[in-house]
């Protein structure tokens, strides 16, 4: 996930009180837009619970989570990497296979040009083809 994106005011507004100028450069600092708790209820934004997006954070804004950017910017990549996902989670469910939280993971993220998790241990257990 990029860490920030630029955008070019087409005309003048306010956000949050803050005056904008037409030809302005924005700076828009995704992490700030993906956790941002306004949107977010189910838990706390700053934290990785993938569960949010089965219960009442399912339906949230459009915008409120940008992984690819968004509009005709978006990452041109990223119908390949949904469709890598899927295909990932479709060959796991055909096999038995068990994920175990290990107690080495600590929670939080570091973000540099890409978030990710600051320690995290799975075990991943495969077992045969399903029938």
């Amino acid at each position: 996930m990029a860490s920030a994106t630029t955008l070019l005011a087409l005309h003048e507004t306010t956000v949050d009180g803050v005056p904008i100028r037409k030809g302005q450069t924005i700076l828009l600092a995704l992490h700030n837009v993906n956790t941002d708790p306004r949107y977010w209820h189910y838990a706390d934004p700053k934290q990785f619970v993938p569960e949010r997006f089965l219960h009442e954070d399912k339906d949230h804004h459009p915008y409120a989570m940008l992984p690819f950017g968004g509009g005709h910017r978006a990452c041109m990549g990223q119908d390949l990497a949904r469709f890598e996902l899927k295909m990932i989670i479709i060959r796991l469910m055909q096999r038995d296979v068990t994920f175990e939280d290990k107690p080495e993971n600590t929670g939080g993220y570091a973000e540099e040009v890409t978030c990710f998790p600051k320690k995290l241990a799975i075990r991943i257990s495969v077992g045969r083809t399903k029938d």
